[in-house]
């Protein structure tokens, strides 16, 4: 609401006229799913009400009790199958994106020059993270060359502060899939977005701090000399022990691949993985019948023992396809099945956790301690997400699991930031252990580089948890989830410009030199902390401001305003789900014309 009036001429409205004018476009702009708070104001981010509308247990007959259960057995299923496929999808999604970005990544690995500038570091560790979709393959690209004396430790902590981005945007492309309904998108998008917000929050204080005193790497050569750490730790493999029976029949990669790409030791052979193991024949004589004609894999002879490599069993060995076509086959097979699951498993939440059983599941995924130690219920959800997600060794899968939940409206979105903070715990305790259990000669360099992790993380956490005051994601959280139940293109736009178009203009800038990026990036940054401090002065304080600040009237509308935005997307996009609510588009065009509201006799 702008504190000013253009021109000077009518009086500005008083808080009383916005009050009213406000309530009187509540009712219109809000669905009834969320409790009521006063006369026609209504919540959008508190737990909706699950009813039941079916009968009661006892009111139903024997049969119908058997069918009742019957039917709960049968969705039980389908919601346990269903999110065993979506983790598999989760799976071949990873391995699409390393077979269409595999050399892409390896290529920018090796630019050594660029990865001398923190800032280049910061936007590789982004994108790669983004086009892999997996951090642990970042991880261990970075653990290789920092071991291989290609990489100092003092150039991959930017990395690996990228990597810790990248890797949000797994559950920002799950929430999409939640988009046909406005407050659970709502609702959705919000748990997703903390996550960044939290992770790009933590880049912002702590890229600038490690690049004036390199304190994460001076932390963790602390820590790796204090701690007497010996080898030998081996991280858990449940979930690639649930998943491999179904994802290997259908593609298999090699991973190394992609590390000695990186390392500059890789040959142009497919990461596709054709041979799986091998065997150990014993024959009598000499087995020299490999000739220049021979067909299959040449066994290597070692006097009476013949060792013969074994072929996989997957859909696309041998295939005639490259790497790149298979890559786009699975990410449309991938993507098709990841939206066809998440649709489902909304569907069967849905309709499962109703009446009583969600009230039960909601509050104790809620409760909290008992007074006075109700201050703990956070850190101990902290430390629930990081057992899952070490479990699981997967953060993409728990933060993709616990969107749905928050869209159906089962966990708060206080309940889920601790918990997706526990999972950036649980992640870098994953790769400490698959560290320890490292070869002896890049044993101290995997160490160095999840402690680095860990404790960017935990510093993290000591920056935007520990002081309630300080935990700023849940709030902008809540106003990116706002604004995007309005105007659902945004959530689009922020997914392209949080993980692509910004990091690519910022890695294009780095290639023209240190110079040019402060030069184009300082004033911009500059510019972006004004218009910040300004609009929480003309909210909080208006009288420190001049008179031609206390509102942006001033500025065109294309300026102020995403109505005119949103206009040109419905054209482009002509369907419901573009637009915005009716309500929305009267509560905004009333806020955004203070001569219109100021005219209103109420």
């Amino acid at each position: 609401m702008p504190n000013s009036l253009t021109g000077g001429q009518v009086p500005p409205p008083t808080l009383d006229t916005v009050g009213l004018v406000d309530r009187s476009l509540g009712n219109a702009g809000t669905s009834g799913s969320a409790p009521v708070l006063e006369e026609g104001e209504v919540d959008p981010w508190a737990l909706p009400q699950l009813k039941d509308t079916g009968q009661s247990w006892k009111e139903l007959s024997v049969a119908g009790r058997v069918l009742r259960v019957v039917v709960g057995f049968l969705k039980a299923c389908g919601l346990l199958g269903n999110l065993y496929l979506f983790i598999c999808s989760l799976d071949i999604l990873s391995s699409a994106f390393q077979l269409l970005s595999s050399k892409m990544a390896g290529d920018i690995f090796k630019d050594n020059v660029v990865l001398s500038n923190p800032v280049a570091g910061l936007v590789i560790g982004v994108l790669v993270t983004v086009l892999v979709q997996s951090s642990s393959t970042s991880s261990s690209i970075v653990v290789s060359m920092v071991a291989s004396k290609l990489l100092t430790v003092q150039a991959c902590v930017p990395i690996i502060m990228g990597v810790n981005v990248g890797t949000s945007i797994t559950s920002t492309l799950v929430s999409m899939a939640q988009s046909g309904d406005r407050d659970e998108f709502r609702r959705a998008f919000g748990g997703s977005a903390v996550h960044g917000i939290f992770n790009w929050l933590t880049v912002l204080i702590l890229l600038p701090l490690e690049s004036a005193t390199a304190l994460l790497e001076r932390l963790s050569g602390l820590a790796l000399g204090a701690g007497g750490l010996q080898p030998g730790g081996q991280a858990p493999d449940i979930l690639k022990v649930l998943t491999k029976p179904l994802t290997h029949l259908i593609v298999q990669l090699d991973t190394d691949m992609i590390t000695s790409s990186a390392t500059g030791n890789a040959t142009n052979g497919s990461i596709i993985k054709r041979w799986c193991g091998t065997r150990e024949l014993t024959i009598s004589g000499n087995s020299s019948e490999c000739g220049p004609t021979a067909s299959g894999p040449c066994p290597e002879s070692n006097g009476s023992v013949v060792v013969e490599q074994l072929p996989c069993h997957h859909l696309f060995v041998g295939t005639a396809l490259t790497d790149l076509a298979v890559g786009f086959i699975l990410l449309a097979a991938s993507l098709l099945l990841l939206c066809t699951c998440l649709v489902l498993i909304v569907k069967l939440l849905n309709s499962v956790l109703r009446g009583r059983v969600a009230q039960a599941v909601r509050k104790v995924i809620n409760a909290d301690i008992p007074f006075p130690f109700g201050w703990l219920s956070g850190y101990l959800a902290i430390l629930v997400g990081a057992g899952l997600t070490f479990v699981l060794q997967s953060s993409s899968v728990f933060t993709a699991a616990i969107v749905p939940l928050m869209g159906v409206g089962m966990i708060s979105l206080e309940r889920v930031y601790p918990l997706f903070l526990g999972s950036n715990i649980g992640t870098t305790t994953t790769a400490l252990l698959a560290a320890l259990a490292s070869p002896a000669d890049m044993l101290l360099s995997a160490l160095q580089v999840a402690l680095i992790h860990f404790f960017f993380n935990l510093a993290g956490i000591l920056l935007w948890y520990v002081v309630p005051v300080l935990r700023l994601p849940i709030p902008l959280a809540k106003r990116f989830g706002d604004l995007t139940a309005t105007y659902r293109w945004v959530a689009v736009a922020y997914l392209l410009l949080s993980f692509l178009l910004l990091p690519l203009a910022a890695f294009g800038l780095s290639l023209a030199g240190s110079t040019v990026l402060a030069a184009v990036g300082g004033p911009l940054v500059g510019l972006v902390l004004l218009i910040v401090l300004i609009n929480v002065l003309q909210r909080h304080r208006p009288a420190w401001l001049p008179r031609r600040l206390r509102s942006w009237a001033w500025l065109p509308r294309w300026l102020r305003s995403l109505e005119p935005w949103d206009r040109l997307v419905s054209r482009c996009c002509p369907c419901r789900v573009c637009g915005p609510p009716p309500a929305a588009a009267k509560e905004a065009h009333c806020y955004e014309n203070p001569e219109v509201l100021a005219s209103q006799q109420l």
